[in-house]
């Protein structure tokens, strides 16, 4: 918003000092970060008051957990400070005519609503289930669908490269537009609307989800549709649930999924850039690089909400947080088309979904086997696991953030491992 009104200014008034500033992502992505943690740590403070006064507090069940009872009445639906932390700024510093900008912001809004929701009906109402599992899945789905189907029809959601390229990959007759560098068309360049997607230990680094089912390439026809639009509600359902499971420990989820953030927006930056995209042999995603200003309000939100959420928490999260943040980096991830990738940088969410699903099904198959049920884990999700072996909370968070960077650094090695 800040750059169509300088924009405007600078037509009506002349040009302002400085204003050129503007022009570059970095200094603006900067900006939106310092103005991310600044609104999240200082009206933080105000709405965890609030939520304290209107006793908004954490209904913790008895688990035999250390420190448990401990966080009885702490304030929950801390997720309102980062999604504030992240509206804000990104409102001010992105062009809010980028179809990726809007994208986020309406994920951003979408998930917090749907947790909001679920937290609402369990301290409000007193029904600790919350929102039902069918309606949360419904709200999952919709989100899926808009992404995809907007990633599939949107005149902006292209692929730039050359004509060579198109032509090898059997899409020369999905050009879009020409590509214009100052006023002037590049040769052997054009935008092709596809569904090429970046997959790693591949040879060319990428996939055609049209070619799937049929060897001739359909642009973003039939094929890509039927294979694209539940790949996307299966990565927005699975992440967004993963980061609520997650969701257990002072500083984790917030932790882990400030790590994600920080390296989808190293994705955005190098898949927005010509140049770096082309070195690094991954799609270039023209007007992508306005999500390293999104990126950045996550990072700065995530990381000023952990100076509340860390060990001992003065605030939780709540479903309000943790749906929304999972809810973001699967959407950012499938804009990007990094979404093959989720399983490595995501490893950690995958790990507690998996925790749980071994859990349920091994004491459900034992028990019709048995006729008594037996668990694979002491508890799941696999962080309760290593609190019942009696590891202290703050160890296990700090192991799980060490193990998200390790995945986050492989995640960015794979892009020259093919």
């Amino acid at each position: 918003m800040l750059i169509e009104i300088t924009e405007w200014i600078n037509e009506m008034f002349g040009k302002l000092p400085g204003t050129g500033l503007l022009n570059y992502i970095s200094f603006r992505a900067g900006v939106a970060m310092v103005l991310s943690l600044i609104i999240s740590m200082l009206f933080g403070k105000k709405i965890i008051d609030k939520l304290r006064r209107a006793q908004v507090g954490e209904t913790v069940r008895e688990l035999g957990l250390e420190g448990q009872k401990e966080k009885e009445g702490t304030p929950t639906m801390g997720g309102l400070i980062i999604i504030l932390a992240i509206l804000v700024p990104s409102i001010i510093m992105a062009k809010l005519d980028n179809v990726y900008i809007i994208l986020m912001l309406l994920a951003t809004i979408w998930m917090g609503f749907i947790g909001f929701m679920d937290d609402y009906i369990k301290v409000f109402k007193k029904n600790k289930k919350g929102l039902k599992g069918r309606t949360k899945l419904m709200g999952q789905l919709g989100l899926g669908l808009i992404i995809a189907i907007t990633m599939l029809v949107h005149k902006d959601v292209v692929v730039e490269m050359s004509t060579e390229d198109a032509i090898e990959w059997g899409i020369s007759e999905n050009k879009i537009s020409d590509v214009i560098v100052d006023g002037e068309v590049v040769e052997g360049k054009g935008n092709y609307k596809t569904g090429l997607t970046n997959i790693p230990f591949v040879k060319g680094n990428r996939l055609d989800y049209s070619q799937i089912l049929t060897k001739e390439s359909s642009g973003m026809g039939w094929w890509a549709w039927l294979i694209f639009i539940p790949l996307v509600i299966v990565i927005v359902m699975a992440v967004s649930n993963g980061a609520n499971l997650t969701d257990g420990l002072d500083g984790l989820a917030t932790g882990v999924s400030g790590i994600i953030g920080a390296t989808l927006g190293i994705f955005a930056y190098v898949s927005g850039n010509a140049i770096a995209a082309n070195y690094l042999n991954i799609l270039h995603l023209p007007g992508a690089g306005e999500l390293v200003i999104y990126a950045a309000c996550f990072v700065g939100a995530a990381i000023g909400f952990l100076w509340y959420n860390s060990y001992p928490a003065s605030i939780f999260m709540g479903d309000t947080g943790s749906l929304t943040l999972g809810g973001i980096i699967a959407a950012m991830a499938i804009v990007l088309r990094k979404e093959l990738l989720i399983p490595i940088l995501c490893g950690v969410f995958l790990m507690e979904n998996l925790s749980v699903m071994l859990q349920v099904a091994y004491f459900k198959y034992t028990k019709k086997r048995y006729g008594e049920g037996r668990r694979i884990f002491k508890m799941s999700p696999l962080h309760h696991h290593y609190q019942k072996l009696g590891m202290a909370e703050t160890k296990i968070v700090t192991r799980f953030w060490i193990v998200g960077i390790l995945l986050a650094v492989l995640t960015i090695i794979t892009l020259k491992v093919r």
